[in-house]
Formats: C-alpha cells, sequence, structure tokens
C-alpha cells in the first residue's frame, strides 16, 4: 500500500463512521495558482515593509500606502484561479455529501477555496476580498474593480481598511473558538502547504491529535509536524490531493476528479 492509499484508506474509515475530515491549509496550496507566499524565498514579505504596509500603525501613518498594497494584493487575488488541490478538496465535500461534515481552515486571504467550491470554510486570516470599517461594525465584499480614491471610506465618514488580520492583531475569537471545535471534532484533519510554524492556526493539529484525530500532511518538505502525522505526503497540493481523491475513488460515492471538473 502506497503512501497516498494509506491516508485514503484513514479518510475513508473516517467518513464511514461519520467522523468529520478537515482540512487546514497554508499559503502553500495558493502558491501553484500564482499566489506568492508571504514568508520565503521569494515571498511577499522579501520585497514589503510588512510594518509600513500590514500593521495598525502603518496604516494610521500612511493609509494611501497601505491601500496601496493592498489593492495590489486584492487584484492578485482576484485574478487568480483554484488549483488541482483546491479542486480536490471541494471534490471530496461534494462527495461526503451533507452528512460528513468536510470544512476547511484557511489561513488564506485569497478566497480560491470558495471559487473552487468548497461549501464551508473559515478564513482564520480574514479575506483580502472585503472590507470592514475601521470605527462602525460595516463590511462588504461587494467592491468594485477599483476604488475611485484611496483610502476608500465608510458611509459614516471613517476610513475603511481590508478585512484581514494585521501584524500585532489578533485572530478574531470567534473565527478561533470555532476552528477549536472542528479540530476536536475531527475523525482525519488534512494539514496542507503550511510550515506548521505560525500561532495559534499551528496548535489545531495538535489540538486534533490530542482529540484522537489521524493527521496527514501535505507539503513538499518536512515540518515540525511531520514526526506526529500519521501518514506525511511530499509534494505540492496540486499533485498530491488529486491522488489522494483518486485513491479514494469508488469508497466515497463513485464520482472521479474529472467528473467534478466538467
Amino acid at each position: 500500500m502506497t503512501e497516498v492509499e494509506r491516508a485514503a484508506a484513514i479518510v475513508a474509515e473516517q467518513a464511514a463512521h461519520g467522523m468529520p475530515i478537515v482540512a487546514l491549509t497554508g499559503a502553500g496550496i495558493s502558491a501553484e495558482s500564482g499566489v506568492p507566499t508571504f514568508r520565503g524565498r521569494g515571498g511577499i514579505w522579501t520585497q514589503h515593509d510588512p510594518e509600513r504596509v500590514a500593521t495598525l500603525r502603518g496604516f494610521r501613518e500612511d493609509p494611501a500606502r497601505a491601500w496601496t498594497f493592498h489593492e495590489q494584493l486584492r487584484r492578485l487575488c482576484r485574478g487568480a484561479a483554484p488549483n488541482l488541490g483546491h479542486l480536490a478538496l471541494a471534490w471530496i465535500d461534494v462527495a461526503l455529501g451533507d452528512s460528513i461534515p468536510t470544512p476547511v481552515i484557511t489561513q488564506n486571504i485569497d478566497g480560491l477555496h470558495q471559487a473552487a467550491g468548497s461549501r464551508d470554510v473559515l478564513e482564520l486570516h480574514g479575506s483580502a476580498l472585503r472590507v470592514r470599517c475601521a470605527a462602525c461594525d460595516y463590511r462588504s465584499d461587494d467592491l468594485p474593480d477599483e476604488f475611485e480614491e484611496l483610502p476608500p471610506h465608510c458611509h459614516c465618514g471613517a476610513l475603511l481598511r481590508p478585512d484581514v488580520v494585521w501584524f500585532g492583531e489578533t485572530l478574531p475569537e470567534a473565527a478561533m473558538r470555532q476552528a477549536r471545535r472542528w479540530a476536536e471534532a475531527a475523525g482525519a484533519m488534512l494539514v496542507i502547504g503550511t510550515s506548521a510554524t505560525v500561532q495559534p492556526a499551528a496548535s489545531l493539529p495538535v489540538v486534533a491529535l490530542r482529540a484522537g484525530a489521524a493527521v496527514i500532511e501535505v507539503n513538499p518538505e518536512p515540518t515540525a509536524l511531520t514526526a506526529m502525522a500519521a501518514v506525511a505526503l511530499r509534494g505540492p497540493a496540486g499533485a498530491i490531493l488529486p491522488a489522494l481523491v483518486s485513491a479514494l475513488g469508488d469508497r466515497l460515492s463513485g464520482q472521479t476528479l474529472d467528473a467534478r471538473m466538467e
């Protein structure tokens, strides 16, 4: 039995017992769609100073500068398309149906899981495709292709800001509570394209493990999580996840990835 087949057997067994199949995704899954990672070689933070464009202090000092950066990021995300990794997770969601929860917890802000068809997506770090008011409770994802002026303003007169979590800000409590609930309930957790070092998201696989879940890692390189994983699959998500779906085959619903993509 190959490692991919072992992973498929774990997912199928947990699904057969009605256990949720939870995915935790990081920047690696979207890199194949042309969305650069933030850290590492060629990452966004090698080209931009996050203190100036991705902190509340930087936003207050020069909101137009921060917004110019985030508009570039928003255009990049809007222009990206889901890759085979995103589509494979969406296929698992559809194949298991409504009886088996298949939530995706993502650290990404690009909206590609929703674009691929995943129905239950929790965005821990917010979304580059939404704005919120810096003063009131206004939020919106109904945005123009381009704002007439930067920085844009809310109807209340205050500045709008990207609905993302900046450096120095805590993740929304409600989102983390939900993420922990899913981790505790998981029968299997797929940890995909993340270094498993950025807290508090990095704690979620540990929460799942302690609750009895099997953790399946999908990443090109070993991480701090590798030694704890039931199966560690080496390679890009766009290659590994379709292979996992293929191995699941008739164990789920008789669909094929090709049919899902047509």
